[in-house]
């Protein structure tokens, strides 16, 4: 797949698309990361969210120049100021940009408009939302090209006899909107290769691989190759559900 994704669609993709999250601090460790993750066979990098706060566009600069083909996205999170922060990414190589569902319509709507100035693709997150499938609904009215259906991290930890999941919405949040839609938020290896039979193909690796028990952001230890080969070649050969 090339580095133009702006127009991906459900029917654009049969089976799995692998995604690898950046999850560290420093430009060096991720280029390490991201050299295991492409030898494995990942289709995108991510430039997490950790590696953003830390290097800015120096890590999509950096990233870009080692791997021209592979897909950029950008977890930026972004809140506000929704246009200039989506196009100094998209302008430093950056193929795709994260906002966030419960920044106001203007800013969505904003990043939107700097996508189709850059070539960028959309992607919204619906992490806090109370109903996510309705977000997903809002998301893709206001100009999103995908939805990321997101429980987030902090959510999660305290609120561990609760059990949360992205799965447990995630058919409805499929059902609800017509874009590309993927799963993230405390996903096990065997979960997350699950999820193109749900109907969400874009299928992320990310903080689990990175974030150790004490909350850093390290490279794991183990044969970290080996994991990803097994669970990208799985993602790969997964068909992806489409609804009806």
């Amino acid at each position: 797949m090339s580095t133009t994704i702006r127009g991906i669609t459900r029917d654009t993709y049969d089976h799995g698309i692998v995604q690898i999250s950046l999850d560290l601090t420093s430009i060096e460790d991720a280029l390490r990361m991201a050299a295991i993750a492409v030898e494995a066979g990942a289709d995108w990098l991510e430039v997490g969210t950790p590696l953003v706060l830390a290097e800015g566009t120096k890590a999509v600069h950096a990233l870009r120049r080692e791997y021209p083909d592979h897909p950029l996205v950008a977890d930026l999170k972004v809140m506000d100021g929704g246009y200039g922060e989506a196009k100094m990414y998209g302008d430093a190589g950056a193929d795709a940009v994260v906002v966030m569902g419960r920044a106001h319509d203007a800013t969505i709507e904003r990043v939107a408009i700097a996508a189709e100035e850059t070539g960028l693709l959309v992607m919204g997150d619906d992490m806090g939302a109370a109903d996510h499938a309705a977000e997903a609904r809002r998301l893709e009215d206001l100009g999103v090209g995908m939805v990321i259906h997101h429980i987030g991290h902090d959510h999660r930890s305290l609120n561990r006899a609760l059990k949360l999941s992205p799965l447990t919405d995630l058919p409805a949040v499929v059902a609800a909107t017509t874009v590309p839609v993927q799963a993230v938020g405390g996903l096990s290896i065997e979960q997350a290769v699950g999820c193109p039979a749900l109907g969400a193909g874009i299928v992320v690796f990310g903080a689990p691989l990175a974030i150790d028990d004490e909350n850093t952001f390290t490279i794991p230890e183990g044969d970290l190759l080996g994991v990803l080969i097994d669970a990208v070649g799985r993602v790969h050969a997964a068909p992806v559900a489409h609804p009806a």
